[in-house]
């Protein structure tokens, strides 16, 4: 009797967590017990790809929001581009938090900028903020440069016994390299030793089979219960190696008075001051050692595999567009003309060609394809009568945005002068959200483009990129990847100029 009043009990209560949506009058996707709208989430597509659909499938309702179901978790889905301004700006304090998994005490590399909420995350973006200024980036750009040169050296010693080459896992080494020496200070030599432990921990962070993905999809639905059960978003072994990779580096710099322009240095001045060197402002606070290797982990996890991706994406499409990739050349040689023939902080913000062909990039190929926020409290969606619950999850589905031909006519046409100044005027200014937008946008923003910028420049500058019989067209994304990434990596046939 008792487990058939289980059952019964179990039954009900699914039952009526599926109604949710069609209670409150909102449009929404039929679920399937006991996944929810996710059942295909890993296999047949990605979950980007997932709230695409829902997009579409809603948007013809003429409604602001629509429902989607996470396993049992109702979620709300934004159809309005005013109210996605709304969400992210105009009414940022009902929407400030993302409502992600927060477990310092078991997963500590979970209590970063990008997860962790409310004032102590007010508090941390007010630090972190003035380590990502042009300034800073333009400190940091020798770094970069030095790392570009090693990578066309690298590139042209693999090309010398062959022309086509996958260059995805190139450009992962190129990118971890980046992200080693400017966030942790150290040399990780992956264009040299493709076997490098920074490398190979560094993919793992991103490496989700469908376990993962069903794994990181229930501890986000049911946090409570995932902290109760001591449940890890991250790895132990990547946990492990950042954490002992951070204190090690903090360590020898502080006892031997090491200085190196370096994000690592910037969060060093933060933990031992509460304020840069020169910042002419008061201290703001200090931060702990547990908050710099949380968040020189984030700038990992923020940096590598969307730089190195968007990238693929690009060159993938320039192959494919080589009136474009011509164009873009001949920008890139025009402008160095002037600098001596050498790239430079200066010679990269001159090449505005380059900044549409990556935006382009980005709209078509967002690597990070959904913003997500949490409903702080009870909240009336304007334009309707539909309230939302304190705790609920919302979707900004951004891939679904980017693909819509009312915004993007023909979207599935890669135009990178759908960036011009001209047609930017015409869109919405929300219709474009790579980076997120409002307070909560991607803090590394300019740090990302200059790292993509400069490996695009740099790969056109020596190469020319053309399709080959391995190159898959039209691209298809992986579905079990955390972030966006095509099929079949990015397998060109690349000539040396």
């Amino acid at each position: 009797i008792f487990l058939v009043a289980l059952i019964f009990l179990g039954f009900s209560y699914v039952k009526r967590k599926y109604r949710y949506w069609a209670d409150r009058g909102v449009p929404f996707v039929k679920p399937i017990f006991p996944k929810g709208n996710i059942q295909n989430v890993g296999t047949k597509e990605h979950f980007f790809e997932l709230c695409k659909r829902v997009y579409f499938e809603l948007k013809g309702e003429e409604k602001v929001v629509g429902g989607m179901y996470l396993m049992v978790r109702p979620t709300v889905i934004t159809l309005d581009l005013d109210f996605v301004k709304t969400v992210l700006v105009k009414d940022f304090h009902y929407f400030h938090d993302r409502g992600l998994y927060v477990n310092e005490r078991d997963d500590p590399l979970t209590a970063n900028l990008l997860n962790i909420e409310g004032e102590p995350w007010k508090n941390l973006r007010s630090k972190l903020s003035p380590t990502f200024t042009s300034g800073k980036m333009k400190v940091m750009f020798p770094i970069m440069r030095d790392i570009s040169d090693q990578f066309i050296e690298c590139l042209n010693k693999e090309l010398a016994t062959r022309e086509e080459i996958e260059l995805g896992d190139y450009l992962s080494r190129f990118t971890i390299d980046i992200i080693g020496s400017c966030a942790f200070g150290i040399d990780c030599n992956s264009l040299r030793d493709p076997n490098a432990e920074f490398l190979r921990i560094g993919k793992k962070a991103f490496d989700n089979s469908e376990g993962r993905t069903i794994k990181r999809l229930f501890i986000t639905t049911f946090k409570p219960l995932a902290k109760l059960l001591r449940l890890q978003m991250i790895r132990k072994e990547i946990t492990e190696f950042y954490t002992r990779i951070v204190t090690e580096t903090v360590a020898y710099r502080e006892s031997e008075d090491v200085v190196r322009d370096d994000f690592m240095h910037l969060l060093m001045q933060l933990k031992n001051k509460g304020k840069l060197n020169d910042d002419p402002g008061t201290e703001i606070g200090k931060i702990t050692i547990n908050q710099v290797i949380a968040n020189a982990f984030l700038f990992l996890l923020a940096g590598f595999e969307t730089s190195s991706t968007t990238m693929k994406f690009c060159l993938l499409e320039l192959a494919r567009n080589p009136d474009v990739q011509e164009r873009l050349r001949d920008e890139i040689k025009e402008v160095l003309g002037a600098y001596d023939n050498k790239i430079t902080y200066d010679a990269l913000s001159e090449m505005k060609y380059l900044d549409k062909v990556i935006n382009e990039t980005l709209r078509k190929h967002p690597p990070a394809g959904l913003l997500v926020r949490s409903v702080k409290d009870k909240y009336t969606v304007p334009k309707s009568s539909v309230i939302l619950e304190k705790g609920t999850q919302l979707f900004v589905p951004v891939l679904g945005i980017h693909h819509d031909p009312n915004i993007y006519p023909d979207p599935d046409k890669f135009d990178p002068e759908r960036f011009s100044p001209e047609a930017i005027k015409m869109r919405h200014p929300y219709a474009f959200l790579a980076f997120g937008e409002g307070p909560r946008n991607c803090i590394g923003m300019r740090f990302g483009m200059m790292q993509t910028k400069i490996g695009v420049a740099c790969l056109l500058m020596n190469y020319n990129f053309q399709p080959c019989d391995k190159t898959k067209f039209p691209i298809e994304y992986v579905k079990t990847s955390t972030l966006l990434s095509p099929v079949g990596g990015c397998w060109v046939r690349v000539k040396k100029i």
